[in-house]
């Protein structure tokens, strides 16, 4: 049986905690601006009442930075879409930097010359205070006070001008729609695909398709 994912974002901190600074690798170079920071926080209950176990937070760290930090894969976009994906077109940074110390992952990201990424550059130079904010696929364990994520997959970190994001966006938008693990290894939003296949149904033999795409939909999941 798939497990079913939810899309959940968090950010571990306030604005303040971030630092925006430029480098320069050489004399001849033009100078690259970074943002470094708390990225995501483990063994504490969030301004989202959900809490990460440290040791799931540190396996998909070391499978993120593998994968996807050193390889120079780690992109995020400009605000929090509602996808499980990472659209290139909307790409703003570059995690290059990874690291735990303690329950807190700090992270250091390169501003890309993408056209977001020259909307941020723009932000900062006209004193507009941005962050990091995570992005990942997971199952939720509710208890009474917060609930646990588990089964964690870390899609991307986001840039976001406010990291403190309406509780109700989150709840109503994000973690409404639902992600499986398809055989090819991808992931599937399940909603989206059964609700693509009935606006597709026939005139003809209705009752019949519907039925047989909905025992296919109980089927997934």
């Amino acid at each position: 049986m798939s497990v079913k994912l939810n899309l959940v974002c968090e950010n571990p901190g306030i604005i303040d905690q971030f630092e925006v600074f430029e480098e320069q690798t050489n004399k001849d170079s033009a100078k690259s601006l970074f943002i470094k920071g708390p990225y995501m926080m483990a063994e504490g209950v969030n301004r989202n009442k959900r809490f990460y176990p440290r040791e799931e937070l540190e396996r998909e760290i070391a499978s993120y930075n593998e994968n996807f930090v050193k390889p120079g894969r780690a992109m995020g976009e400009l605000n929090h879409p509602s996808s499980a994906d990472v659209d290139l077109e909307r790409a703003c940074h570059m995690v290059t930097e990874l690291t735990q110390d303690g329950n807190v992952f700090y992270g250091k990201s390169k501003v890309l010359t993408t056209p977001c990424g020259q909307i941020v550059r723009s932000l900062v130079n006209d004193g507009v205070k941005v962050g990091m904010s995570s992005r990942a696929l997971g199952t939720l364990e509710e208890s009474s006070e917060y609930n646990t994520v588990r089964n964690m997959k870390l899609v991307a970190i986001d840039c976001v001008a406010d990291p403190s994001y309406p509780k109700a966006f989150v709840n109503g938008i994000l973690e409404s729609k639902q992600w499986v693990l398809a055989e090819d290894g991808k992931y599937e939003e399940i909603y989206d695909q059964f609700e693509k296949s009935v606006s597709k149904l026939p005139r003809k033999e209705v009752e019949k398709y519907l039925l047989e795409r909905i025992m296919s939909f109980i089927n997934k999941i």
